[in-house]
C-alpha cells in the first residue's frame, strides 16, 4: 500500500463507504457552507474518523492547487494485482468472466471513467500495462468516482503475455478497432468468459495487441469522426456485453 492523496468529495466519500479502513487523515475546509461536506464530516465521525478543521488557502496547499472541494484526505491505497492473479480471477469466475483490457491509456480522466464504467458493468477485472500508461493517480480517482478502488485492477509487465494467459485460460479477447474492423460489436456474441480489449487516445491498440485479439470489432457511427473518445467506447462495449447476458 501506498499512503495517497483524495482529492474531492467523491473520492473522499467512496473511501469512507468502502474502505474507510484505509483512511488515514481527513481534512475539511473551516466554514465550508457546502452541504455534502458537512454531511461528509458527520459520516466520517460517525465511523470513527476525526476530520481536521484547514482554511481553504492550506487545501490549496496541500493539493497543489487541485479542486478539492472542500475535502481532502491521506488514504493507505491498495496496490494493484499482478498478473499472476489472472488465472484464479478467471477461475472464480467462471463463464460470468468480463475482463477489460486497457492498452496504453495515458490520460488520467480517460482512464477514470474508463474504470467508473468498468465498476458499474460489474467486471471481474481491469487489465493494464504497468509502463506506458497512467497509473491510479488522485486525478484518476476523483474522475472514478471512487471506482478505482472497487473494481479490480491488474497491472502487468508484459501485456501480450498476459493476453495469452487470459486466452489459454478460455477467455475470448475482442479487440475494439476503427470503421475498418470486419463486424459491429452488435453482431459478435459477448457472452461466456471474454475480455474487451482497447488501446489508447491517440494511436488505438498496439500491432501486438491487436493480433493477440481472437476477434475485431467496430462501434457502427453514422458522422465523419474516425474514432470515439476510448472511454466513451468504453461503456458502449461494456454495457452491449450486460445487454446480451441478460438475454435482452
Amino acid at each position: 500500500m501506498s499512503n495517497e492523496l483524495l482529492i474531492g468529495i467523491h473520492a473522499v466519500e467512496a473511501a469512507l463507504n468502502h474502505d474507510v479502513g484505509n483512511l488515514v487523515e481527513l481534512y475539511i475546509e473551516i466554514g465550508s457552507h457546502n452541504a455534502r461536506v458537512k454531511e461528509l464530516g458527520e459520516r466520517a465521525r460517525e465511523l470513527g474518523v476525526k476530520p481536521h478543521a484547514r482554511d481553504r488557502a492550506a487545501l490549496d496547499r496541500m493539493t497543489g492547487g487541485g479542486r478539492h472541494q472542500g475535502v481532502v484526505a491521506y488514504y493507505n491505497a491498495p496496490a494493484p494485482l499482478p498478473e499472476s492473479a489472472l488465472a484464479e480471477l478467471v477461475e472464480k469466475a467462471a463463464r460470468d468472466a468480463l475482463f477489460l483490457v486497457l492498452d496504453g491509456v495515458t490520460d488520467p480522466h480517460n482512464f477514470g471513467a474508463c474504470l467508473r464504467s468498468a465498476e458499474a458493468a460489474g467486471v471481474t477485472a481491469v487489465v493494464v500495462p504497468k509502463d506506458r500508461a497512467v497509473g491510479v493517480t488522485p486525478t484518476v480517482r476523483r474522475a472514478s468516482s471512487g471506482a478505482a478502488d472497487r473494481v479490480p485492477i491488474v497491472a502487468v509487465t508484459n501485456l501480450a503475455r498476459a493476453l495469452k494467459g487470459l486466452k489459454d485460460a478460455g477467455v475470448w479477447l475482442v479487440g475494439m478497432a476503427s470503421k475498418e474492423a470486419p463486424q459491429s460489436i452488435y453482431a459478435v456474441d459477448l457472452n461466456g468468459p471474454i475480455a474487451i480489449v482497447l488501446g489508447s487516445e491517440g494511436e488505438g491498440m498496439r500491432r501486438l495487441t491487436s493480433e493477440n485479439c481472437d476477434f475485431l470489432a467496430h462501434i457502427p457511427m453514422r458522422g465523419d469522426v474516425e474514432s470515439l473518445n476510448v472511454s466513451v467506447a468504453t461503456g458502449i462495449a461494456l454495457f452491449e456485453a450486460l445487454r446480451q447476458r441478460a438475454g435482452k
